[in-house]
This record gives C-alpha cells, sequence and structure tokens, in this order.
C-alpha cells in the first residue's frame, strides 16, 4: 500500500467520493442504489455522519482520493446507539493492494473510540468474495443471510450480515 494515505473527508472530496460510488452503482451490486447521488449529496451526508460524531476517511494516492468509508448508525432508535454499520468503496483498478483494509480498520478503530461498539455489514451475496474476505479478515462474523431481497441488473441478491465486537464486551 504505499503512497496511500488516509484523512478525513473534506467537501473537496465530494466529487471524487460521488465518482468513485457512482461506478458501483452502475457497475456493480455492491450497493442496490440505482441512482448514484451526487457530490452535494455526499457533502450532504459526510457533513451528517461527522457531526454526529462518526468517522468519514478517504483514501488518496498521488493527491487523488481512490476510495474512502465511514460508518453509520445500524439503526435510529436509541437502544441501537452504540452500533454501526460500515461502508468501504474503492475506485475501479484500486482494489486487492491493501487500501480497503487500511481504510476499514482505520473507520472501525475511529468508530470505537467514538463510542461504537459492534459494527455490523450488509453484503451482497454476488460472487465476488473480496467485501466479504476484508470483513473476515477484519474480525467479522456471518450472523445472517436475506434471502432474495434485492434485485440489480436483472439478478436477484441474498445480503449476507457479518458483525464485529469492537469494543471489551
Amino acid at each position: 500500500m504505499t503512497g496511500v494515505g488516509l484523512r478525513p473527508f473534506t467537501p473537496d472530496d465530494a466529487e471524487a467520493v460521488s465518482r468513485i460510488y457512482a461506478h458501483h452503482v452502475e457497475h456493480s451490486v455492491a450497493t442496490f442504489d440505482t441512482v448514484a447521488p451526487g457530490p452535494a449529496d455526499w457533502g450532504t451526508k459526510a457533513a451528517g455522519i461527522t457531526s454526529a460524531g462518526w468517522p468519514f476517511l478517504v483514501a488518496t494516492e498521488g493527491g487523488e482520493v481512490i476510495g474512502f468509508a465511514y460508518v453509520s448508525p445500524w439503526r435510529v432508535r436509541p437502544a441501537y446507539a452504540a452500533t454501526v454499520e460500515d461502508t468501504v468503496y474503492l475506485a475501479p483498478g484500486r482494489s486487492g493492494r491493501g487500501a480497503g483494509r487500511a481504510l476499514l480498520t482505520a473507520v472501525l478503530d475511529r468508530a470505537a473510540q467514538a463510542g461504537a461498539e459492534q459494527a455490523i455489514a450488509t453484503i451482497a451475496d454476488s460472487g465476488d468474495p473480496s467485501s466479504l474476505a476484508l470483513h473476515r479478515a477484519l474480525g467479522f462474523t456471518e450472523v445472517g443471510r436475506l434471502r432474495a431481497v434485492g434485485r440489480k441488473h436483472g439478478r436477484l441478491l441474498d445480503v449476507v450480515l457479518v458483525q464485529a465486537s469492537l469494543g471489551s464486551d
């Protein structure tokens, strides 16, 4: 992962984050969004996440944003306040070199510092094992499967739920 840096999202990153996510909306089933949010939407989303005390990080290489990760509340009810859901995306051609692992590790560490005790990821069972493998490498275990809950690009998809403990409990 030589030359990759991690830092908090800034409003100037909204365009790059939007472009990275749009690629996944248009060309993959990693997200079940079918319309990509624009840069202004990402600015608003990031502001909401960080103002709530949760991390939103970007990975950069050579001054270019090549990925991003954040956590957000798992559910809005107060009893879930210490449970977050993670999100991590890399630009096309940037996977397999450690940036995703660095991003996810850092965002989970910062989430734990901010009071998160549990992290959940919802991963489309698309036949691409990379996201599930990344999460397993960081201590997530499969806790459930939602069958045939998403339809995208003509495919009916399951979602795998994985969970990791971030606290000392």
